[in-house]
């Protein structure tokens, strides 16, 4: 009897050893799980980002308001009609575009 017990404990063994350490097996799953979700993460931030330069890019086709933004902001461009102040504070350090 005891020979057909050790049998039976080894075949168990043997069948669980591809569940655990096999191709498809548990720990395998699970980092494969594990990487995905990380995965998922750095998707989403790249579709945020996608999306707000598709915006940009719909906004800047479709309105003069953005290109003027564009303009003033990084160009420093002003209206002709427009008269230009610039205040300097003493001891204040330069700002740079």
């Amino acid at each position: 009897m005891k020979p057909l017990a050790a049998a039976l404990a080894a075949l168990i063994v043997v069948l669980q050893y591809p569940l655990w350490f096999g191709k498809g097996g548990w720990l395998r799953v699970r980092e494969l799980d594990r990487q995905v979700l990380a995965q998922e993460a750095v998707n989403a931030g790249l579709k945020a980002r996608n999306d707000a330069l598709d915006a940009e890019v719909r906004d800047l086709k479709q309105g003069l308001e953005a290109i003027e933004e564009r303009a003033r902001v990084d160009l420093g461009m002003i209206r002709t009609d427009e008269v230009f102040y610039q205040v300097v504070v003493p001891g204040a350090p330069a700002r740079s575009r």
